[in-house]
């Protein structure tokens, strides 16, 4: 499975959990949180700008960092 990294402008646990939350709904995918650099590594079959407009559904913002 690919792995895509995301900056997410998380500031605290509460931004981490969210973060999770939605990825867990999305389904098909698994995420290493990294709260102190703010980035997400996502494994999944799913597209990049799927992955992406699930992150921003945390109201934080969110950008594409590359495949890892």
């Amino acid at each position: 499975m690919p792995k895509h990294e995301f900056s997410v402008d998380m500031t605290c646990e509460g931004c981490s959990n969210a973060v999770a939350r939605v990825l867990n709904k999305l389904g098909g995918v698994q995420f290493e949180i990294d709260l102190p650099n703010k980035k997400v590594s996502v494994e999944s079959e799913h597209n990049v700008d799927t992955l992406l407009e699930t992150l921003k559904k945390t109201g934080k913002n969110a950008s594409y960092l590359g495949e890892k």
